[in-house]
C-alpha cells in the first residue's frame, strides 16, 4: 500500500488553491469513501481508485473552469512514480486515465476508472449539483447516490480518512 499520508504532503507542498476549498481535502476524503464503497461492489483496483482521490484535483489552479486540471494531476502522480507512486505499467494507466478523463462525462470505460468517475461525481453536491443516475457509471453509484449527496451538501469531513491523512480541519 501506499503511504497516503505521504503523498498527500506531496500534493499539499505545491496545491495553490486552499485546502478546505470546493475541491480540497474534504472533498479528496469523500471522494475515497465514496471510491471504496464503489470499488467493493464492482471489482475495481481499490489502490488506483485510493490514489485518484488523491490526484484527481491535486493540481487545479481555480475552483471554476479548469481546463487540463486532470491531465495535470495525473502527470504529478507520474512524477512520483517510483518515489511515493508504486504502481506498474498497466494499473498507472488506469490511474491517469482516470485523471485525465474525470470532467469529461464519460460513463463507459474499465471498472476501475468507472468506480473513480463515479467517486467523484458523487461528490457533486458540494457544489450544488445533484448527480444525475444516467451519468454515473455503476450500479454501486447509483446505490449510493443519495447517501453520498446528503454528506457531500453537508460538507461532511471523514473523520477516519482524515486522521489516517494527519489532517486536522
Amino acid at each position: 500500500m501506499h503511504d497516503q499520508r505521504a503523498i498527500l504532503s506531496a500534493i499539499l507542498n505545491q496545491y495553490s488553491l486552499p485546502k478546505t476549498g470546493a475541491h480540497g481535502v474534504l472533498h479528496w476524503a469523500r471522494v475515497m469513501e465514496n471510491g471504496r464503497r464503489i470499488a467493493e461492489s464492482n471489482g475495481a483496483d481499490l489502490e488506483v481508485v485510493e490514489l485518484f482521490a488523491l490526484f484527481h484535483d491535486s493540481r487545479r489552479v481555480n475552483e471554476c473552469i479548469d481546463r487540463g486540471h486532470g491531465l495535470r494531476g495525473g502527470d504529478f502522480a507520474h512524477s512520483l512514480r517510483g518515489s511515493l507512486v508504486h504502481l506498474d505499467d498497466a494499473r498507472f494507466e488506469l490511474l491517469h486515465e482516470a485523471c485525465r478523463l474525470h470532467t469529461d462525462g464519460l460513463t463507459e470505460s474499465d471498472p476501475t476508472i468507472q468506480a473513480c468517475w463515479d467517486s467523484d461525481r458523487l461528490d457533486l453536491g458540494r457544489v450544488g449539483i445533484l448527480p444525475k443516475e444516467r451519468r454515473l457509471c455503476t450500479d454501486a453509484a447509483r446505490g449510493l447516490l443519495q447517501w453520498a449527496h446528503r454528506r457531500a451538501t453537508r460538507h461532511h469531513a471523514p473523520s477516519k480518512v482524515l486522521q489516517h491523512w494527519g489532517v486536522s480541519i
